[in-house]
């Protein structure tokens, strides 16, 4: 007997992956943001209504995308409650793979349950730890987002805008404990904010742990000189004064490519490192497909320097003494110059992302 053929995906968002070394599940390579979800926030990220967002939904599961990025605080909650009902309306709740986010027993306990009732499910596939609030030591942390786990209120756990060496105490923690570890970070990472490649990068590397920045695309600030001036999300606490000046970098590929200048940026944070998995959201339903589209785009090492080129980033002691580069730090034995004095070497290679197949 013939073994069973897999059908073809629609699109590159169909080819799935596993989401970290230490979380045994295959999501798709881009994970849907659903800020924009609701009606509450229409003056800081413009209108976006529930026929619209359903219709993004729609297409992004027709495409093959089976992950969700959702919290209690998007929207006013209204973002899980359309969020809900779609997945009810179409009972494909087994088909995605959704991720939320106080970090306190009972401030943990009362989110998951208002979450789940407002989503009409019965179990989080991945729950985020949204921020670090200083608030709350680690044993207790751990404790409580174990029992959630262990109850079956929830399968994954992740971490967002927390230093690096709080999310290795609480691995550390859970390791020695017997309990469920971090498995994914979240955070800010873009061509114009790479803070993230300092020590969030190499701590989940190290951790087994997944990625899933926000902010890939600039956050609308990312745009072709005769767009510059064009209003996009309205946050101006998180702008940094340099998208203008990786823009520029980012539209020279684009228009050498045939392709918008988010394809690029995109296909920037994909190529940096494995595990990678952009949130993006998005208003209309272009914007998503055109994300959809970014998969297949190939930067070479050339273009990615170029990027760099756009404004002038150290990654700090001890990374930049180490390899003697301040643009990075080292990541295996091979980068560290001190190493290399003492004769020649061979070590094995560095993992790498999973690129774009190439075209026929």
């Amino acid at each position: 007997m013939a073994p069973p053929t897999v059908p073809t995906p629609n699109s590159l968002l169909g080819r799935h992956r596993l989401l970290a070394p230490t979380a045994g599940v295959f999501v798709s390579p881009i994970c849907l943001g659903t800020m924009n979800f609701g009606s509450v926030m229409n003056d800081s990220l413009g209108e976006c209504t529930k026929e619209t967002a359903f219709e993004i939904l729609d297409y992004f599961y027709e495409q093959g995308g089976n992950f969700l990025d959702t919290a209690s605080s998007y929207q006013g909650e209204e973002s899980e409650k359309w969020l809900g009902e779609w997945l009810s309306k179409t009972g494909r709740r087994d088909e995605f793979q959704s991720n939320f986010g106080g970090n306190g027993s009972k401030s943990l306990h009362l989110s998951v349950e208002a979450s789940l009732k407002k989503l009409q499910t019965t179990y989080i596939d991945l729950l985020y730890l949204h921020f670090w609030d200083m608030t709350t030591d680690i044993p207790e942390i751990m404790q409580s987002l174990n029992y959630l786990v262990s109850s079956g209120k929830v399968l994954y756990l992740g971490i967002s805008d927390t230093p690096a060496w709080i999310v290795v105490k609480c691995n550390e923690y859970a390791r020695q404990h017997g309990l469920r570890q971090f498995s994914v970070y979240q955070g800010r990472w873009s061509a114009a904010d790479r803070d993230f490649e300092r020590d969030i990068i190499p701590m989940c590397r190290a951790e087994g742990m997944g990625l899933a920045p926000w902010g890939t695309l600039g956050r609308g600030l990312f745009k072709p000189k005769d767009q510059i001036k064009v209003g996009g999300r309205n946050m101006p606490s998180m702008n940094n004064g340099r998208e203008s000046l990786v823009s520029e970098k980012l539209e020279q590929i684009a228009d050498a490519k045939g392709v918008p200048i988010t394809s690029v940026a995109l296909a920037y944070v994909l190529h940096k490192t494995p595990y990678v998995f952009p949130i993006l959201g998005g208003r209309k339903l272009d914007h998503i497909r055109g994300n959809i589209e970014a998969l297949g785009l190939r930067l070479t090492r050339q273009e990615i320097e170029h990027i760099e080129t756009a404004y002038p980033f150290d990654v700090g002691f001890p990374h930049n003494f180490l390899s003697g580069n301040t643009n990075r730090g080292p990541r295996g034995p091979g980068d560290v110059r001190t190493a290399n004095v003492r004769g020649l070497f061979d070590y094995v290679e560095d993992i790498h992302p999973i690129l774009p197949p190439l075209e026929d």
